[in-house]
C-alpha cells in the first residue's frame, strides 16, 4: 500500500458527513485589522470544529473577497456575527458557563500546556490585535489568561498562527 495524499472525500470516510460535530469552543476577534487573518481564522474555526465566531472593533467581516481568498470560502460554513461591544458579549458567555480564555503574553499569564481544564468545558478565546494584542478592558474581563511559549527573539506571532496552537491545544486539553 503506497502512502498517498487523501482526498477530502477519503478523509470523511467513516464519518456522519451530514452531522459535523462542532466544539464548545468559540472565538472573539477583536480589532483584528488584517482581513487575510480574519480569513485563516475561519478556516481554523471550519477545520477544527470552532462553535462561532464574534467579529467586534475594526475586524472586518464577510462578504470581503481577501477573507473568502484566505478562508477558501468557509466563511459560508463557519457561524459568525459581527457585534458592537465585545464587554457585551463576554458578560452574556459567562452567564452561558462560558470560560473566557484570553490569548496573551501578561504577568499572570499561564502557558498554553499548563492549563488544566474541565472536560467539555464551554470556551471562548479572545483574540486581539496584531500590534497591540488583547485590549486592557478585554483582558479584565477574562477569567484565564494563557500564552504560547516562545523560544526566539521576538515575543509575538501571528494571530492566525497563534490562534491555530491555542486551539488545537485547548481541544486536546478539553478531551482529556
Amino acid at each position: 500500500m503506497s502512502n498517498r495524499q487523501l482526498e477530502h472525500t477519503d478523509h470523511l470516510e467513516g464519518q456522519d458527513k451530514k452531522k459535523k460535530s462542532k466544539r464548545q469552543i468559540s472565538l472573539l476577534a477583536h480589532d483584528i485589522t488584517v482581513p487575510m487573518n480574519v480569513g485563516s481564522l475561519f478556516r481554523i474555526s471550519d477545520a477544527l470544529g470552532i462553535e462561532k465566531i464574534y467579529l467586534s472593533g475594526n475586524t472586518p467581516t464577510p462578504p470581503n473577497n481577501k477573507i473568502r481568498k484566505t478562508s477558501r470560502s468557509t466563511e459560508k460554513y463557519v457561524p459568525f456575527e459581527s457585534i458592537e461591544n465585545p464587554v457585551e458579549v463576554i458578560q452574556q458567555l459567562k452567564q452561558e458557563n462560558c470560560l473566557i480564555i484570553a490569548l496573551e503574553i501578561t504577568s499572570d499569564s499561564i502557558p498554553l500546556q499548563e492549563l488544566k481544564l474541565e472536560q467539555d468545558q464551554k470556551v471562548c478565546l479572545v483574540l486581539g490585535s496584531e500590534n497591540t494584542g488583547v485590549s486592557k478592558e478585554l483582558l479584565e474581563l477574562a477569567d484565564i489568561t494563557t500564552h504560547i511559549p516562545m523560544l526566539g527573539h521576538n515575543s509575538s506571532m501571528n494571530v492566525a498562527t497563534a490562534c491555530g496552537i491555542a486551539v488545537y491545544e485547548l481541544t486536546k486539553n478539553l478531551a482529556k
